[in-house]
């Protein structure tokens, strides 16, 4: 049975930068009942800035809370119900601007979200669009930037970008017995193909020394999702 609905909102061009990480790293940030999810027998963690727009909770849009960027750091499971696989992910850390929007989130669905200063923008020319996503952290700006064309792309039967895109439900740890599980809901995505990039993130400072090696290593892509609207329904315990 699915769960009530509660949250809904636009997400808007996603920056996703993908990165191939050892499976050992994130074993110690795995939910019980889920394993790790792999394409083309790669282990991925993905640094993902977008923008979060006309957010309603349960229905209600909050003063100064219905539009803002997030940055997360997130990795790919799948959970077996029924001897079918739910394709999920799962956050190592989310980061927003809005005090309120961090404590709703730990609170109900047990995410790791902080608050950070941010910054995100959009500049688009006859021919070019240039999307980035900041935030500070340790009195440093890191940041998250994409350019590219403006001709967009359905994602591919079994590409990386259906992959990275087409997660479905996020998954939280309780204990060693049980987790969170909630849907999220979206069409498929259409994206951009990126032009140049810009990645300066303070991977160790921000997400522990199992992922310092991610500042000097490159990603295996960048692009940049259309986005679209989404639902976001209640957490159950499995």
């Amino acid at each position: 049975m699915k769960q009530k609905k509660f949250l809904t909102a636009q997400w808007l061009r996603l920056i996703m930068a993908n990165y191939a990480v050892d499976p050992k790293t994130l074993n110690p940030f795995l939910p019980a009942k889920t394993e790790l999810d792999t394409w083309n027998n790669r282990t991925y963690v993905s640094l993902v800035g977008f923008l979060f727009h006309d957010t309603r909770v349960m229905g209600i849009r909050y003063p100064f809370h219905t539009s803002f960027p997030e940055v997360n750091l997130r990795f790919y499971v799948r959970h077996k119900e029924n001897g079918q696989y739910k394709r999920g992910v799962v956050f190592i850390k989310e980061i927003v601007p809005k005090p309120a929007i961090t404590f709703i989130a730990n609170t109900l669905f047990k995410e790791r979200y902080v608050t950070l200063p941010m910054k995100n923008f959009v500049n688009t020319t006859a021919e070019q669009q240039h999307v980035g996503y900041h935030w500070k952290f340790n009195n440093q700006w890191n940041k998250l930037e994409v350019q590219t064309g403006l001709n967009k792309y359905p994602l591919q039967p079994g590409s990386e970008a259906e992959f990275i895109t087409e997660h479905f439900w996020g998954y939280t740890q309780i204990n060693d017995t049980k987790s969170g599980e909630y849907q999220v809901e979206h069409p498929s995505w259409q994206v951009y193909p990126v032009e140049q990039y810009t990645i300066d993130c303070q991977f160790e400072q921000l997400y522990g020394a199992a992922f310092s090696g991610l500042k000097s290593q490159t990603p295996l892509s960048v692009f940049l999702a259309e986005g679209s609207a989404i639902n976001v329904y209640g957490k159950k315990t499995i």
